[in-house]
């Protein structure tokens, strides 16, 4: 296997952890490689430099039998077993210790993290539809409930992936409602939207004079966030040259405002959410990969509101009944087909501007039942239950017009489960990746070829 990529090899044997648990090598020869945490009471994972062992660190500071991580009834028990070098969790030495995603480990002079890779792994769907602040009747979404109801709790940073509007800003304040800090601050900086030279500042604050226009000391988001979440929203806009920073933070849970020499605490939760593809931002060289690691403890993608049209009638009354305005009115039949058929290219975002300027006109018109004002007129008109028969065109080309229809929508249904992966979406299909990629190509969607 190529050590830069990022990639799991599957544990060989016992049954692949129920919550995904990995094992991922950091740094030394061996990095980018990982290997899964059996999910069987009692079955060890084995790490050191012999070839026997599950995970192989062929580096001089690894015994040949380093250590074991065993789910146990308390959860995962680390075990070194005698390494010369030992074993060491936040620079503590120790022999024997409960681990959890997020937990940084040094086998030797090795780094390893546990985090949660969901590739392969089927996570148990939560029962509810309600998870937090977050709202979803879907197996998708249900699923990624019950992985958030398992990993709230603990301190492991979660990394949130997708389209813009798809709601993981909602999740991000869930998590922190479900975690033991919620009672403490929840803190948002936008990465994307902070001027590249005042977003140090704004993470780590600064001294009165630290540049122009410093002209009183100011405490930032780490130092605001105290001991409870910090939300860092788009962080794959943070500069190339500010990631460093944010990395020895992470690691050290330490930092410096900006011309300041003391030292603060940054016991805090991370909670990272971006737009962007970060594993093929790091090949490309624009996002570094030990931040990736860092960040992606437990990577969770929201997927776009047109792969789970089943969600919109319960968003759509969530979205009507937190407006006292438009509290009571009713959705027609008609308006939820055609709610069900849009595309939502701006997900959940254009949903409730779509409901509130609909439920703004029916108010002001005496009106109880929501029209869709403002929704494209293909989507007013047609739903995958509904043709629309024109007289003027033959049967070959409306069968060719719905054929179209028919092959966009499926596409871009197909690839945005993938987040555009067209090999990975070609397998689920059992379609020729060519033929995908055609095919994306002819409706302009768009798709990537890498797995």
């Amino acid at each position: 296997m190529n050590k830069n990529e990022l990639a799991t090899r599957a544990h060989g044997g016992a049954t692949a952890s129920p919550d995904g648990a990995i094992l991922v090598v950091l740094s030394g020869a061996a990095k980018g490689q990982s290997a899964r945490i059996p999910g069987d009471m009692g079955t060890a994972l084995k790490v050191g430099k012999a070839t026997d062992n599950d995970l192989v660190l062929p580096d001089d500071t690894v015994s040949r039998n380093h250590l074991t991580i065993t789910r146990t009834a308390e959860g995962m028990k680390l075990v070194d077993l005698g390494s010369t070098n030992g074993v060491r969790i936040g620079g503590a030495k120790i022999k024997e210790a409960i681990v959890e995603p997020g937990s940084l480990i040094r086998a030797g002079e090795v780094e390893l993290a546990v985090r949660v890779e969901l590739k392969g792994v089927e996570v148990p769907a939560s029962e509810h539809e309600l998870f937090g602040l977050a709202l979803g009747q879907s197996m998708a979404m249900r699923r990624i409930f019950g992985l958030l109801e398992r990993i709230s709790p603990t301190a492991a940073t979660v990394l949130l992936t997708g389209e813009t509007g798809t709601g993981k800003d909602v999740l991000a304040r869930s998590i922190h409602l479900a975690s033991p800090r919620n009672k403490q601050p929840f803190e948002v900086v936008d990465c994307g939207a902070v001027t590249h030279s005042l977003i140090e500042s704004e993470l780590f604050g600064h001294e009165r004079g630290a540049f122009t226009g410093a002209i009183a000391s100011r405490a930032g988001a780490f130092e605001r966030a105290a001991t409870g979440t910090l939300f860092l929203d788009e962080v794959g806009e943070l500069p190339l040259e500010l990631q460093p920073k944010l990395l020895r933070v992470l690691e050290a849970r330490e930092f410096r405002r900006v011309g300041g020499n003391k030292t603060m605490a940054a016991d805090v939760r991370i909670v990272a959410a971006t737009t962007r593809d970060l594993p093929r931002e790091v090949e490309r060289g624009k996002f570094r990969e030990d931040l990736y690691f860092r960040l992606a403890v437990v990577p969770i993608h929201v997927p776009p509101l047109r792969s789970r049209p089943e969600d919109i009638p319960l968003l759509a009354r969530k979205i009507l009944d937190a407006n006292a305005d438009s509290q009571g009115m009713i959705i027609p039949d008609d308006a939820m087909l055609s709610l069900r058929a849009h595309d939502w290219p701006g997900n959940v975002r254009e949903l409730r501007n779509i409901l509130e300027r609909a439920a703004y006109i029916a108010r002001a018109a005496g009106d109880t039942e929501v029209r869709l004002v403002g929704l494209p007129a293909r989507a007013r008109t047609s739903s995958p239950e509904m043709f629309v028969f024109e007289s003027s065109l033959s049967y070959r080309e409306t069968r060719a017009r719905y054929d179209g229809l028919f092959e966009k929508k499926y596409v871009t249904w197909l690839l945005g489960r993938h987040n555009g992966n067209i090999s990975a979406a070609a397998r689920e299909a059992q379609m020729d990746r060519k033929h995908l990629t055609d095919l994306a190509r002819k409706h302009g969607v768009a798709g990537r070829g890498e797995d």
